[in-house]
């Protein structure tokens, strides 16, 4: 039996949530406030994204703005929200809807566009456009599982996951408000449908959900045991001019981290790194000094990094020739990602600890 979209519908007109870039009851969503806040929310929870939400329209107002701004300062204003590929292809994506007068309407054409996969285009579809589609989420996934009482554990029950998520929005009343039914799905796993102790008393779909039926609600959807996170290990350097600059430079067009700004440093590989080998090719010639470790995790390794400091009178060409010199007081300017912010911090604290 389908799920009343109607139940769904009136507990979501009473307890939906008030989040920055979703649109006032009655009226329509801006597309770009819309695709703007799922790019942000991918990989990355409601909290985190909100501050930076507004920052970003308070920087682009408008998809004009995005579109016509330098890649770095697009980058910059990212910085902390991590995955920076997003980033990269929000800035290339507004291009090419700036250029072509705005976005497409339909599923298709918007998974076609930079960084918009199969749920990101479905999402706008359906909130901006009203097209009546399901787009799958981590919390559709989970309230899906859960209605249908599905074993499979992810990620290989995706595809299930998706061919029976499609048929919650069947009946007349979920194809008539499509954006709602799509938020309302997205605030009932945020809400109700919680990853643990979900709160199937309070929920309009519990007559409909076989795992309530069935008692295993609490454990689904289940999931395939993680691989071990591999170890990496890297060193960077923080050295300081007499005038208060920095050495930096910036990282390659591809890969982890592309583009963005980081203290010169060691190539990040599967052993530790000790003080001779570190020294090895120093961005410059100083007495260097450990002021410690720095440990970050991205999805698929766990980093650990040395960071040295160092001063010198001044920067010789050979060297800014590596890199360039900024004001170690504006650092905030340009696109550090938060590893390197962590190595940044730790270095400022040990110079200013040991008068340096």
């Amino acid at each position: 039996m389908t799920p009343s979209a109607q139940a769904l519908l009136h507990w979501y007109d009473q307890h939906r949530r008030i989040l920055p870039w979703r649109a006032p009851v009655g009226q329509i969503a801006d597309p770009y406030h819309v695709w703007l806040s799922e790019i942000m929310l991918q990989q990355t929870t409601v909290k985190t994204v909100a501050p930076y939400y507004h920052r970003f329209l308070e920087r682009f107002p408008t998809l004009t703005d995005l579109a016509c701004a330098e890649r770095d300062l697009v980058l910059t204003t990212w910085a902390g929200l991590g995955y920076y590929s997003r980033a990269r292809n929000l800035h290339t994506c507004a291009q090419i809807v700036a250029e072509r007068g705005g976005f497409p309407r339909d599923v298709s054409s918007l998974k076609a566009l930079p960084g918009i996969g199969a749920y990101t285009a479905a999402a706008i579809a359906a909130i901006a456009f009203g097209v009546p589609v399901v787009p799958v989420d981590g919390n559709v996934e989970r309230i899906t599982a859960r209605i249908f009482n599905t074993h499979t554990p992810l990620p290989n029950a995706r595809p299930l996951l998706a061919q029976l998520a499609a048929t919650l929005n069947t009946d007349q009343e979920a194809q008539k408000r499509p954006h709602d039914f799509a938020q309302a799905l997205f605030d009932l796993g945020a809400l109700l449908c919680s990853p643990r102790n979900p709160a199937c008393g309070l929920c309009p779909w519990q007559q409909y959900c076989a795992a309530y039926d069935a008692g295993t609600a609490s454990i689904l959807p289940k999931k395939a045991p993680k691989a071990v996170r591999p170890q990496r290990y890297g060193a960077h350097f923080l050295v300081v001019d007499e005038a208060d600059f920095i050495l930096l430079r910036r990282r390659p067009d591809n890969g982890l981290l592309a583009s963005m700004i980081e203290l010169p440093g060691t190539e990040w590989r599967s052993t530790p790194w000790n003080d001779d080998e570190a020294f090895q090719t120093p961005p410059v010639q100083s007495p260097w000094q450990r002021a410690g470790m720095v440990h970050h995790v991205f999805t698929h390794f766990a980093l650990e990094l040395i960071v040295y400091v160092g001063r010198v009178a001044r920067f010789s060409n050979k060297e800014v020739a590596t890199g360039f010199l900024h004001p170690l007081s504006q650092t905030h300017e340009v696109a550090l990602p938060s590893v390197m912010k962590k190595c940044l911090t730790l270095g400022q604290k040990f110079l200013h600890n040991h008068n340096l």
